[in-house]
């Protein structure tokens, strides 16, 4: 078995933050969304695959040096071009060889074992679900219909959901259904895993499902990335930085290197204060700060911000800004 952890994709729902940052390699807490699937992954002893774009393969290549994992590259660099999630576990196939994947989402942060999950496989199609507990809420996701531990039933995107079991983006995939996907892409079918799943179950092969609770995040919105911040977020961690005798900071946060909190700020709980950052006189919650950025005389509060932006004199509530916007009111 190969375990191939997807990031591919362009991550539209989240530009202007994602035009030039892959998703999976946004920050969280201490560390990047990808580097929690990757601990995961330690105790599989298994060989593990990071599939991108052309676009986003230095920033990938960067992040892989000194970690065990193998960079797959598709030749695609806008999102027009991109192949989807099943076209590209068939160009890895091609790669690597036809065997049994656990395939993940890069932007996928969830509470189980990846080695539970793996125990619990049995040579047939699985795939991990959560139940969100809200009719309304699985009417954006894969929903699955279940008899036992079956899947009798899945349906993407539905109008009225039979369940609140959804599919999340963890599966493992036997070879001889892989074996399907060139027959299933020259039908002309939706290049997702959701509809492929649909797709497998119309064919009569058996899906089975891997259930979970706790915490699950599909990294898709600004919500989602700021809740799981909260959600993952246990402890503070601060680097070198500059901090005035009157500022407060209230834990956890993570202050990276080079951070100057001056003045009467007040910074947290559940804050990210990228490198070389200037925070002057401001409040500053539930909130992503990327590097370079100032921030003067304002209240943040949850909202992301992207590198090399100016804020001043503002009041900041559920906003996503992106890369080198100047905002200010007044002097």
């Amino acid at each position: 078995m190969k375990v191939l952890i997807m990031a591919g994709g362009y991550a539209t729902r989240l530009w202007p933050i994602t035009k030039d940052n892959p998703k999976a390699l946004l920050p969280l807490g201490d560390k990047y969304i990808i580097d929690y699937i990757i601990e995961k992954t330690k105790d599989l002893n298994l060989d593990v695959y990071v599939s991108t774009n052309r676009f986003f393969a230095k920033y990938f290549e960067e992040w892989s040096k000194g970690k065990d994992v193998v960079l797959l590259v598709e030749d695609t660099l806008h999102e027009e071009e991109k192949l989807g999630t099943i076209g590209a576990l068939q160009e890895a196939i091609n790669k690597l060889g036809l065997d049994d994947y656990l395939v993940i989402a890069g932007d996928n942060l969830f509470s189980f074992s990846l080695r539970d999950f793996l125990e619990k496989y049995g040579g047939k199609t699985l795939i991990a679900v959560y139940d969100v507990g809200d009719f309304e809420l699985a009417k954006r996701y894969g929903v699955v219909l279940l008899e036992g531990d079956r899947v009798v039933d899945f349906e993407e995107k539905p109008v009225k959901p039979k369940s609140t079991w959804i599919s999340t983006g963890v599966y493992i995939f036997p070879k001889e259904v892989l074996e399907l996907i060139p027959q299933y892409l020259k039908e002309g079918n939706k290049d997702s895993p959701g509809y492929f799943i649909q797709w497998l179950l119309f064919k009569g092969v058996e899906v089975y499902a891997y259930k979970f609770d706790d915490y699950w995040y599909d990294i898709g919105s600004a919500d989602s990335y700021l809740e799981a911040l909260k959600t993952l977020l246990k402890e503070s961690q601060i680097e070198e930085i500059q901090i005035s005798p009157y500022a407060k900071i209230i834990p956890p946060v993570v202050i990276k290197r080079g951070a100057k909190i001056l003045g009467r700020s007040i910074i947290g709980p559940y804050a990210y204060i990228g490198e070389n950052c200037i925070i002057e006189n401001s409040d500053i919650s539930d909130s992503i700060i990327f590097k370079s950025t100032i921030i003067r005389n304002s209240t943040i509060w949850r909202s992301i911000i992207d590198e090399k932006c100016e804020i001043r004199n503002l009041e900041l509530k559920k906003s996503l800004v992106g890369g080198h916007a100047k905002i200010q009111r007044g002097d």
